[in-house]
């Protein structure tokens, strides 16, 4: 199976082109399921308003995603009148769809693990501090550490450390791909207002289909023809 991350972004846009975001999120989410694409939200930073997401990171999972996908990347366009602005003059609304690089998460593997075996404190008397059964163990790529003294068992504490260790990692692996979502949306401002490669329409956000309007136009284009020869 191949993964993706793709980001839905209103960049600079005003809060209708958030509201576009959330609209269009729920319409991307319903054609993953009909493929049978897994997902999962990695992070979305919701609008100003209620209803409105300014930008959404998906990962997702499965095959035939570069078809997918193909139908989505680049600029998608609504018309409709603003939800927030009734009587603004403005009816094209641009959003943003993008692929993510991303970036190599850590794991963590007991070789890069440095333990310190000390004596442990608190309760428990003078046995506990005369042996050394609390376990200091540290990641050494990214400094992580913790300290275990939970059990009176060195081996116990040694292996309730590597778990701990690897729920920090793993925190640390979300906020660093949190950091580069938010670098990948700044690095997104700017979105492309032509050659939209999805165009919804009204409130109900029905799809134009670019077909009919690519037909349209090569009928304009016959027409204008003919006017020329005539």
């Amino acid at each position: 199976m191949k993964t993706k991350i793709i980001q839905i972004s209103a960049g600079k846009g005003p809060l209708e082109c958030a509201f576009v975001v959330a609209k269009v999120l729920k319409i991307f989410l319903k054609e993953l399921t009909n493929n049978k694409i897994d997902y999962t939200i990695l992070h979305k930073e919701n609008g100003i308003e209620n209803g409105t997401v300014q930008s959404v990171s998906i990962q997702i999972e499965g095959k035939n995603l570069a078809d997918f996908t193909a139908n989505w990347l680049g600029t998608i366009q609504w018309i409709g009148t603003s939800t927030f602005r009734k009587f603004h003059k403005r009816k094209n609304w641009f959003i943003g769809c993008f692929e993510v690089e991303s970036s190599k998460l850590l794991e963590i593997n007991e070789n890069e693990i440095q333990f310190q075996a000390i004596r442990s404190s608190g309760a428990g008397g003078q046995h506990v501090n005369k042996v050394s059964s609390a376990i200091r163990a540290k990641h050494i790529s990214t400094g992580i550490q913790v300290l275990v003294m939970d059990s009176r068992s060195q081996h116990q504490n040694k292996k309730i450390a590597i778990q701990r260790l690897q729920q920090k990692v793993a925190e640390f692996n979300s906020e660093q791909q949190k950091e580069q979502f938010k670098n990948q949306w700044e690095n997104h401002q700017e979105i492309e207002r032509g050659n939209p490669i999805r165009v919804f329409k009204g409130s109900d956000f029905k799809q134009i289909n670019k077909e009919k309007s690519f037909k349209n136009k090569r009928n304009q284009l016959k027409k204008d023809l003919r006017k020329q020869i005539e």
